[in-house]
């Protein structure tokens, strides 16, 4: 019955906006507002075919890409700087001055530097998806219990150890805040980066139907993003509750 709940929950708010966008649109001859059942019935024509490995796939492997990359950096800076108070009071005025320019306007920046490549595109996109991973990544271990950390020190666990069994765990619910943040960036950067000069993805589909007049076709490059984002947000969700299983269930306990 749980699950029963939460599929209605996940599926009746989108039901009920197609419905209205339904009878919006019924007996309409706006070309510009296309019907839902229009958009289904050229949604496969469009991308499923040469378009889904010209466009769909390149796009998705700049995103996991990029986002993969700034989890990394972002979780190894972020600990270092946490860490130790100096580097991290040193840090703090350069992180708010970068965290403050809007990744979009480097791109026509890294396209003079990197050149007009899947590299530029990459580096948009883990330059707007790194601040969430590392901000967090600092507080959370800035957060360490210090009678935790005093547990530690007196029982000699150092080194590696303390740093998966203590640092880790502790701020892995504010890891994974910054990781849930940095997936919607990514995905808003991956249109944007791949908008100017550039040849092939999603961005790039959207722009060349929106200045052919194919107005159908774009609107089905925008559910398709909108589509990408609902999987990419289960695909979290699924890995979030089995990282923090443990924290989850000292909620449940506590509540």
């Amino acid at each position: 019955m749980t699950w029963l709940k939460r599929t209605i929950y996940f599926v009746g708010l989108p039901i009920v906006l197609i419905v209205l966008w339904w009878a919006l649109t019924l007996g309409s001859t706006n070309f510009f507002v296309p019907k839902p059942l229009q958009l289904v019935e050229i949604f496969g024509d469009v991308w499923f075919g040469p378009r889904l490995l010209d466009d769909v796939l390149p796009s998705i492997l700049r995103l996991l890409s990029g986002v993969l990359i700034s989890i990394v950096v972002g979780v190894v800076l972020g600990i270092i700087i946490g860490s130790v108070r100096i580097l991290r009071m040193l840090t703090e005025p350069a992180l708010e001055f970068l965290r403050a320019i809007p990744p979009p306007v480097l791109v026509p920046v890294l396209m003079l530097i990197i050149g007009i490549n899947d590299q530029m595109k990459v580096a948009v996109i883990v330059f707007g998806c790194l601040w969430p991973v590392l901000l967090n990544t600092i507080e959370g271990v800035r957060a360490v219990d210090p009678v935790l950390s005093d547990t530690c020190a007196t029982y000699r666990i150092s080194g590696f150890a303390r740093l998966r069994y203590l640092v880790l765990r502790s701020a892995s619910p504010q890891i994974m805040t910054g990781v849930r943040q940095s997936m919607s960036i990514g995905l808003i950067l991956m249109v944007i980066s791949e908008m100017f000069g550039s040849s092939s993805g999603l961005g790039y589909a959207i722009v060349q139907f929106q200045r052919t007049f194919s107005v159908p076709e774009m609107w089905t490059g925008i559910l398709l993003l909108g589509l990408l984002g609902v999987a990419l947000s289960l695909i979290f969700q699924f890995t979030e509750k089995r990282v923090l299983r443990w924290y989850h269930g000292l909620r449940e306990v506590e509540h």
